[in-house]
């Protein structure tokens, strides 16, 4: 039978969100970004083991009683500068401990508000799967297409538009294989290397509470919604 684990690429710099320290490291609400994701993780009664993907030079990691959430978390020092180098390297790094029909969960360092609900409905729907899938939700904006000077060049068409969450859960084999064939530098996310296997992954309904932490206004969201998680209806 197969089982599950769960990998959280946590090597990225945070160049976007700006300062000195990563942005999974970031505090809300007294801990670290990282902190939500691995707990929810290493919780869930379905997932043997969480691997989380470090620098080798990472000197954050060691600050934080990681201990507190149990014995089921693993850090490996084998990140890379790119997400798709930095998952590819956890997954070579983890082989002895995995077969190739086990799921790999992989999910968000920065994702800080995953609740187990969630989880539960991606294997659910995707625990049967010939591909795999991951947590999406359908586009309700209106999508505008810049030019140059940042002016709209056109209104793109949001039927059938999903924005990709995570975790994003694949059998261990197809994803190596996929990953190792992938462009690191242009791979965004793991379903996106599995497409181009000329696989389509499934979509499992997520949540718009499943935010990812990219710039300062989404920590402060992020904060808010890990307070009131419970009254939000998560």
């Amino acid at each position: 039978m197969a089982r599950y684990f769960a990998l959280v690429p946590a090597a990225g710099a945070g160049a976007r969100f700006g300062g000195a320290t990563p942005k999974q490291y970031l505090q809300a609400n007294d801990r670290p970004l990282l902190w939500y994701a691995l707990a929810c993780l290493s919780a869930h009664p379905s997932i043997e083991r969480v691997f989380v993907i470090l620098r080798p030079v990472d000197v954050f990691y060691e600050q934080h009683p990681w201990q507190e959430l149990g014995e089921r978390i693993e850090p490996l020092r084998v990140g890379a500068d790119a997400r798709a180098q930095t998952v590819l390297n956890g997954l070579q790094a983890i082989r002895k401990h995995v077969a190739d029909e086990d799921w790999i969960l992989v999910h968000d360092a920065v994702r800080p508000c995953l609740q187990s609900e969630w989880i539960d409905r991606l294997i659910t729907e995707t625990g049967n799967d010939g591909i795999g899938g991951l947590l999406a939700v359908p586009v309700s904006d209106t999508l505008k297409q810049a030019d140059a000077s940042t002016r709209v060049a056109s209104t793109r068409p949001r039927t059938g538009l999903w924005r990709a969450q995570t975790p994003q859960m694949f059998r261990y084999g197809l994803l190596v294989r996929a990953l190792t064939l992938a462009d690191a530098a242009d791979t965004t996310d793991e379903a996106s290397a599995v497409e181009r296997l000329g696989l389509a992954p499934r979509l499992v309904m997520g949540s718009d509470l499943n935010i990812k932490v990219t710039y300062p206004e989404d920590l402060r969201l992020a904060q808010l919604i890990l307070t009131n998680i419970r009254a939000l209806g998560a």
